[in-house]
């Protein structure tokens, strides 16, 4: 019964249900893609969340087993953030927060994977990366954070970063790299 009224219905309301259709898909398309990037983005800063950096680090180790394609992962945590929340407000850590993710973006490569894990605490994917780069890399970060003045509301921020670094091993999972570098990274607190 269903067909006799399609067959029924004039070629001209066909093709013009069928392009509302086309339209329809378009925007449910577009709206499942902008799902998938908030989901996978920080509310904060402007980087991938600690489910979007998951998701490309899975993409690295895999590519480390097949290829064997060096590479490492930085754990950032930024310092006494807690103190900074106490002194200046909320407003005053956001800033401090904010500040590290742009120094972490400009300090790394296009195809690097820089991250908010959360809270105090972010991620750096250095692909094609052997131990020496990384650890390179780790302490111009450091000193880059450290060296440029962050203003909020008139007051210099005491803003720094600890770094540690771990390297993709044949056999890791996400999990593993992931609390290597965080022990890396208290390793380096722990030495201060």
């Amino acid at each position: 019964m269903h067909d006799v009224a399609l067959e029924q219905r004039d070629p001209a309301q066909l093709l013009e249900e069928i392009a509302r259709l086309r339209a329809e898909v378009m925007n449910l398309e577009a709206r499942v893609e902008e799902l998938d990037r908030l989901a996978h983005q920080d509310a904060l800063v402007p980087l991938v969340n600690r489910r979007g950096m998951l998701r490309e680090l899975e993409m690295m180790i895999a590519r480390h087993e097949r290829h064997g394609t060096p590479a490492a992962m930085l754990f950032v945590d930024l310092n006494d953030l807690k103190l900074l929340n106490d002194k200046y407000g909320h407003m005053g850590g956001d800033t401090a927060l904010m500040r590290v993710a742009e120094k972490l973006l400009q300090g790394t490569r296009a195809n690097d994977c820089v991250a908010r894990l959360g809270g105090d605490e972010f991620c750096v994917l250095l692909d094609h990366a052997d131990e020496k780069s990384a650890l390179e890399t780790a302490e111009r970060l450091v000193d880059s954070i450290a060296c440029e003045e962050c203003l909020f509301e008139g007051s210099a921020l005491p803003i720094s970063v600890a770094i540690g670094v771990t390297l993709i091993q044949k056999g890791d999972s996400p999990a593993t790299v992931l609390s290597r570098a965080d022990k890396a990274m208290y390793r380096v607190k722990a030495a201060a």
